[in-house]
């Protein structure tokens, strides 16, 4: 069973991400973000599987998260806002995530991934 690997080509953290995996020789399919972005189904799914608050699969790093301001207003969105809310658009998700039967892992942190991959 291949890993899903979910991320932004452009971002240096994907890089090193895939790169990470392509040299542990860890099977994955590659998904742009920017071109297919999760669905609200995946997200919820992804968000149950890895047993992570919500609002850890936003990217709080990126231009859209700041001109929504989201940080002042995740605190009062429900989680089906908050899901309805990822799915409109894939820069405001957390990436990379990785993605292979129960483990979901949002964002590249090697030691972790080491672990969980």
């Amino acid at each position: 069973m291949s890993a899903l690997f979910v991320c932004y080509p452009k971002c240096t953290t994907c890089q090193k991400a895939r790169k990470w995996l392509e040299g542990q020789g860890i099977e994955h399919t590659f998904r742009d973000i920017k071109i297919d972005n999760p669905t609200r189904e995946e997200l919820a799914l992804w968000h149950k599987t890895s047993g992570l608050p919500l609002r850890k699969f936003f990217n709080t790093s990126g231009n859209l998260y700041k001109e929504l301001a989201l940080k002042d207003k995740l605190p009062n969105m429900t989680e089906d806002e908050m899901l309805d809310l990822l799915a409109t658009d894939g820069m405001l998700v957390k990436r990379p995530i990785y993605v292979k039967g129960d483990t979901v892992l949002v964002g590249f942190k090697e030691a972790e991934w080491a672990e969980k991959a």
